[in-house]
């Protein structure tokens, strides 16, 4: 829910600037805020143990953990493989594969950069990190807002598209 409101407020944002007004239509609108609570929902796949790790995660759980993005791809794709609707269906298999890819190239699980990620999993991507680290999470406690808002802003070429990292 928390992801779906950023999403929500950016994509809002968005609508306000002539780079992304055209492709705001309200279909596309709707289809990526209801694709945004499915973002991590290959989480589902990753044993508990990691999920809910107090400590720091090995690299061998840190592997394991990356698989969420491919395995939520792949669980929209044959989910909702007969939905009447594939632009949804497409908007939430590519927000759910690709939230985890980074500007620069360096993401996963793809290795996707730049405008090669899809425009909605880039805006997700944000939203995603922003809500990662403003909430308290099993270990550790939520960060002040202002350095939540730090962390995306250094990201800004590197792990974030500099233009939604600006909206």
């Amino acid at each position: 829910k928390r992801t779906q409101d950023y999403v929500n407020l950016m994509l809002d944002r968005m609508r306000q600037d002539s780079r992304y007004r055209n492709m705001m239509n309200k279909d596309y609108l709707v289809d990526v805020c209801n694709a945004a609570p499915l973002h991590d929902i290959g989480k589902i796949a990753t044993p508990d143990h990691i999920l809910q790790k107090p400590g720091k995660l090995t690299d061998e759980e840190y592997a394991v953990m990356k698989q969420h993005a491919a395995c939520g791809g792949d669980l929209i794709k044959n989910t909702f493989k007969d939905l009447d609707d594939p632009e949804f269906m497409q908007i939430a298999y590519e927000v759910a594969r690709h939230h985890h890819e980074k500007y620069n190239g360096k993401g996963y699980p793809d290795g996707l950069a730049g405008e090669d990620i899809p425009l909605h999993a880039r805006v997700m991507a944000i939203a995603d990190v922003f809500d990662a680290v403003s909430q308290k999470r099993c270990y550790r406690d939520a960060m002040p807002i202002d350095e939540c808002f730090e962390i995306i802003e250094k990201g800004a070429g590197k792990d974030f598209d500099p233009a939604l990292v600006k909206i």
